[in-house]
């Protein structure tokens, strides 16, 4: 190799110094050339091109003044018809020769020279090589007419007064005027919408031939009638409007001549400009127009942004966005890459939506499409996904772009941005508002396994209504369940609260429990004035401050609210006036709670062994008076709470010393040691001291590790929570972390079966290895094998999860056909278990558990028709699998997005109650189920109090199991008709023994008149049979009755059996019989303080962070959590 060193020899010392000091000047004395570039701009030619044709500005200064020009030419024209008096006598020479005065003639001699001037100078430079092309060119040829003659007349003076046609300028003014529009809007760098354009042609064109037959006729008219310009206006609107009164005409032959020529031009030009108008005006209906820059900077709007605009899409955005009082003057500009189908296009033309919605066909990605819709003065930008794609990570790329495009456009426009997958998110980053659709989906989809119906809780919270939904219905839960799914989430500062003010510097779960008794709203958390950290249910140690941000849920928010003055009520009765508000407590509950609490108050002291139980007095205290609950103190005994209530663990106090030990042995607790995906909330988790090997997550392959190949041979304690999904996206990884949290009890964790399609890779693996009671399984759930070896038969939740495969289809609203289809099989199969269905469109739950002769189910659909006619947001609410949270549509959850816009902290607050957000001392969403020993409580009002004043918990809701009081169809009457009568009584002590369940009605069969005629031709044929077959015909006629008397249930229970015998799986633990009641379910959110309290009901609770209360002298946090388990909290408190 070759030493470049020795090749180029270094500078010598002295050069370099004076380099150093005077610079390298040494260029002036060498060979190097100075070159020129761009030498052929700098001629005499290029200059003056670039000065008339190639620079904007410029340009549009001389088009200008050509058009200035023309227009002057124009009106010199009209003021020397003016001044001209009109003579007599019929001679030609009238027509040829005019009076001009001398000051007229020389204004307009100078004119021409100018105009004649500038025309050659522009063919000059505008010269290609054919000089016959710029000649004959009809605006040259115009020029030359109108301007030679006058040149002459400066040669020849009796030339002078020759008429010359100068009213022609006005054709060359249109052609200036068009250049000019073109060169204005190069300069500006701005393209006007073709329209403008075209309309700006139409007209201008119009006013030339108006203009043009006006003079004409005028001045051939000077042989005949000697018409003045205003008659001839006035032949010439009368004569184009087809009118023709027939008052003014023309006389000379030369007038009528060049009428007939003018309405000539006018047929052959005008349908051709009409023409290029319609079709432009139909381009622009597709395409939309422009929202104007006047409007931008007078108007509020905002901008929504969409892949495909589908009009369920268009009608939840519309109906939420205006929902909102102070909305109602806000414009919505839509701008979407392609063209507006035919429902979205009738939806626009209603009177409500056209006059605020303005739809722009055009891309985000293109500046002048931004520029159309006035995205540096909007409000706020709304960029949803299409989420019907086949390819979700190609439309989230889609979406980024699309966000990236506006940032870069509008860098001070508010971004609200919606996401499909969780692993895009973090390229979003900047936006203002960001919605993750399977983080939320997951997470909500794992708390409805564990608090019932979170779905539905957090979807009512979500929407806007008025709460009037069901009030004309006959049905009572019906009503209670539209009123209280009015109430949202609205915030308000404590100092300018009627509602808190008053609790300013007192606990908040004193002033959570007095606001809901004295005024029905329920105090759910707060955010301090200098941290933006919003905390739910701080816990009874924090102290309520006068700049706090309290969030609380209500009908309304206060400021619209009004109240009312008691104050001569309080002078009457003031122990009266302590109960009244909007919702009044009853005489017995007011005497329950204040009657003996002076004097037996319950006792707040740690006790051994119970943990937060709420349990009855003893035998002794109930011969002596009622139970009584304990007051909330306005500041917490902060020794109480912190050495029992939130750090006791009923659960793990329950266990012996040896299943302790190994307990702490197989789980720790700390923030799981590997995410799937860059964004993800750190989470406190039960964990593994170390990871599963991968080949122990197979649920139905064994390994060297282990021999089991099914769940039934794990022998689990508790039940199975099983997912079907497509594939192990990164979302799924939030299915598993709400159902590991800390909080979670050990003893209380169910093992989780995910039944996949497709097997993950192996990064998941990696990343869920660490959780305990996690496997997989590659199936389907299509085939019943699979399911039985997931263990179905004695799973808790079955989690269907829609398949992205499935979400898109040919025909609107089939994209669900096939998960419908699914669950009714899994429904008919397994009619005891708890099938919890994600659905693409909301419209769809009407298909779920779906009987056709179901009477009640029809009437929920009459119902749900009109209450879409009455305006509802939510006519969906009232279908038995929705409100009982079996159901859920991720589309629900876009007005999460929506509302963000009034309330910009809605997501954090969803966030944390799915508990994909933890933040230090924010509570979590947990429930607790009614017991038979809890009915003493007997109200609302007095759990709320109980649960302030004990544990500290916020109850926000109810989630209750009705029995259905219809008279059963016909579909549900057994088939046997001659085994009713044996099967009668223990099918009613069933009733009473199973739990309350969320179907409508039980099991469909087939029609029992097929099935009695069938056993009537049975027994005839038993009958007219030969009678020496003997013991064979009566074996025969046995088998074929007992064939029909089966019922269909018992079939498909013999179906399942069959297929468990046949994997070698045991039939035991199998409910074939064990049908759904006639139950319904449903949430009543923050219901009044007086509303009793009944069996089985499920409270929602938002607990305190037990994390907070941790002594100070604890070593570490994960060694705290780890050694005293930290209040493993129940999550379903026992009273």
């Amino acid at each position: 190799m070759v030493d470049l060193e020795s090749e180029v020899p270094p500078l010598p010392p002295r050069y370099r110094f004076r380099d150093l000091l005077l610079g390298d000047q040494g260029w002036q004395n060498d060979d190097r050339v100075q070159v020129e570039f761009y030498m052929n701009e700098n001629t005499f030619k290029e200059r003056l091109k670039l000065f008339f044709i190639k620079n904007q500005r410029s340009s549009l200064r001389i088009r200008l003044f050509n058009f200035s020009l023309k227009l002057l030419s124009c009106l010199l024209y009209i003021i020397r018809v003016l001044l001209e008096n009109p003579s007599q006598g019929n001679e030609w020479s009238h027509i040829f020769w005019v009076n001009r005065s001398l000051p007229l003639w020389g204004l307009q001699v100078s004119v021409a020279l100018i105009s004649l001037f500038e025309t050659i100078l522009l063919g000059y430079l505008s010269y290609k090589g054919n000089i016959w092309e710029q000649i004959l060119r009809i605006p040259f040829i115009l020029e030359i007419i109108n301007a030679v003659p006058f040149i002459i007349s400066i040669f020849w003076p009796s030339l002078r007064n020759l008429f010359v046609p100068v009213f022609l300028n006005c054709w060359l003014a249109k052609h200036a005027l068009e250049n000019m529009i073109n060169d204005l809007h190069r300069a500006i760098q701005r393209t006007q919408s073709a329209m403008f354009n075209q309309v700006l042609i139409l007209i201008s064109t119009l006013l030339c031939l108006i203009f043009t037959c006006i003079c004409g006729i005028q001045h051939l008219e000077r042989i005949g009638k000697k018409l003045n310009l205003f008659d001839s206006l006035y032949f010439c609107i009368v004569t184009f409007s087809t009118v023709g009164f027939g008052d003014v005409t023309p006389e000379t032959w030369s007038s009528k001549l060049f009428v007939v020529a003018m309405i000539c031009v006018a047929l052959v030009v005008l349908p051709i400009q009409f023409e290029q108008l319609a079709y432009l005006w139909m381009e622009r209906q597709k395409s939309g127009g422009n929202y104007s820059r006047h409007r931008a900077q007078t108007e509020k709007h905002v901008v929504l942004c969409v892949s495909s605009l589908k009009i369920d899409l268009l009608m939840d955005f519309l109906n939420e966005f205006y929902a909102h009082p102070r909305l109602q003057d806000y414009y919505v500009v839509i701008l979407c890459p392609t063209e507006m189908d035919v429902q979205v296009r009738r939806v626009l033309q209603i009177p409500m939506w056209s006059q605020r919605v303005i739809y722009l066909q055009g891309s985000a990605l293109k500046d002048q499409d931004l520029l159309r819709a006035k995205m540096d003065d909007a409000e706020a930008c709304f960029i949803l996904s299409s989420r019907c794609e086949v390819d979700r990570t190609s439309s989230d790329h889609q979406t980024i772009l699309r966000a990236w495009a506006v940032k870069d456009f509008a860098p001070n426009c508010p971004l609200y941005v919606q996401i499909l997958k969780p692993e895009n998110k973090f390229h979003i980053k900047f936006a203002d508002h960001v919605v993750c659709e399977e983080e939320f989906k997951y997470a909500m989809l794992a708390l409805n396994c564990i608090c019932p119906a979170t779905s539905t809780l957090i979807t009512l919270l979500v929407h806007t209504s008025r709460g009037q939904e069901g009030q004309q219905s006959p049905e009572q839960w019906q009503k209670m369940y539209g009123r209280c799914s009015g109430n949202e989430v609205y915030h308000i500062v404590l100092e300018e609260s009627t509602f808190f003010a008053e609790y300013e510097g007192k606990s908040f779960t004193y002033a959570s429990f007095h606001a809901h008794k004295k005024f029905g709203v329920c105090l759910i958390g707060i955010r301090r004035e200098d941290n933006k950290n919003i905390l739910l249910n701080p816990g009874p140690r924090y102290t309520m401050n006068s700049t706090d941000i309290c969030f609380y849920i209500n009908i309304t928010k206060e400021e619209n609210s009004a109240f009312k003055n008691q104050d001569q009520q309080r002078k009457n009765n003031v122990s009266k006036s302590f109960y009244h508000g909007p919702s009044r407590l009853p005489v017995h509950s007011i005497i329950a709670s204040m009657g003996t609490v002076a004097i037996d108050l319950q006792d707040t002291s740690c006790r051994s062994a119970s943990g937060p139980t709420l349990s009855l007095p003893t035998e002794g205290s109930k011969d002596l008076r009622r139970p009584s609950i304990a007051p909330v103190l306005e500041v917490a005994d902060t020794s109480s709470i912190q050495t029992c209530d939130l750090l006791s663990d009923q659960s793990e106090d329950e266990t012996t010393p040896d299943e302790e030990m190994s307990s702490n042995l197989e789980y720790a607790k700390g923030y799981p040691p590997y995410s799937p995906y860059i964004g993800s909330s750190p989470t406190f988790c039960h964990l593994l001291h170390e990871k599963v090997p991968f080949c122990c997550l197979r649920l139905d392959k064994s390994c060297q590790h282990n021999y089991y190949e099914d769940a039934k041979a794990y022998g689990f304690k508790n039940k199975l929570i099983i997912v079907a999904a497509e594939t192990a996206g990164n979302g799924l990884y939030n299915f598993i972390v709400p159902l590991r949290a800390y909080y979670r009890p050990k003893k209380e964790l169910n093992p989780i079966v995910l039944l996949l399609d497709n097997p993950p890779d192996m990064h998941f693996l990696d990343a869920i290895c660490w959780f305990p009671m996690v496997y997989y399984m590659v199936g389907s759930i299509d085939n019943l094998d699979d399911l039985l070896r997931c263990g179905v038969t004695f799973a808790a939740n079955m989690v269907v999860v829609d398949k992205e495969s499935t979400m898109s289809a040919e025909e609107d609203y089939m994209a669900d056909a096939k998960t419908i289809v699914n669950v009714q099989t899994l429904f008919r199969l397994f009619s005891s278990l708890s099938i919890i269905t994600e659905l693409t469109h909301p419209a769809n739950m009407r298909f779920m558990q779906f009987r056709a002769k179901d009477c009640y189910s029809l009437a929920l659909s009459k119902l749900e028709k009109k209450e879409r006619e009455r305006g509802s947001n939510l006519a969906f609410m009232f279908r038995l699998p929705f409100a009982a949270g079996r159901v859920f549509s991720i589309s629900m959850l876009d007005t999460l997005l929506y509302q963000s816009f009034v309330k910009d902290y809605m997501i954090s607050i969803t966030r944390l109650l799915l508990g994909l957000d933890t933040t230090p001392g924010s509570g979590f969403l947990c429930s607790m189920k009614i017991t038979e020993d809890d009915l003493w409580i007997r109200t609302y009002a007095r759990l709320y109090q109980k649960l302030c004043s004990s544990t500290g918990d916020v109850p926000i809701g109810i989630y209750r199991t009705e029995s259905q009081k219809l008279a059963t169809s016909e579909s549900q009457i057994s088939i046997s008709v001659e085994d009713w009568e044996d099967t009668k009584d223990s099918k009613e002590q069933g009733h009473h023994r199973s739990n309350h369940r969320n179907s409508t009605s039980s099991d469909q069969s087939d029609h029992p008149l097929l099935r009695r005629k069938s056993m009537q031709w049975a027994r005839r044929l038993s009958r007219k049979g030969p009678k020496h077959s003997g013991k064979t015909a009566e074996k025969i006629t046995q088998q074929r009755l007992n064939l029909y008397r089966r019922s269909e249930r018992q079939e498909l229970a013999e179906l399942v059996k069959n297929r468990m015998k046949h994997l070698g799986l045991s039939t035991v633990g199998y409910d074939e019989m064990n049908d759904h009641q006639s139950t319904l379910s449903y949430i009543l959110i923050n219901p009044s303080p007086d509303t009793r309290l009944e069996l089985n009901d499920v409270v929602y609770l938002i607990r305190p962070d037990p994390l907070a209360y941790l002594p100070n002298g604890e070593p570490s946090r994960k060694n705290s959590i780890c050694n005293t388990t930290g209040q493993d909290a129940r999550e379903e408190t026992q009273l």
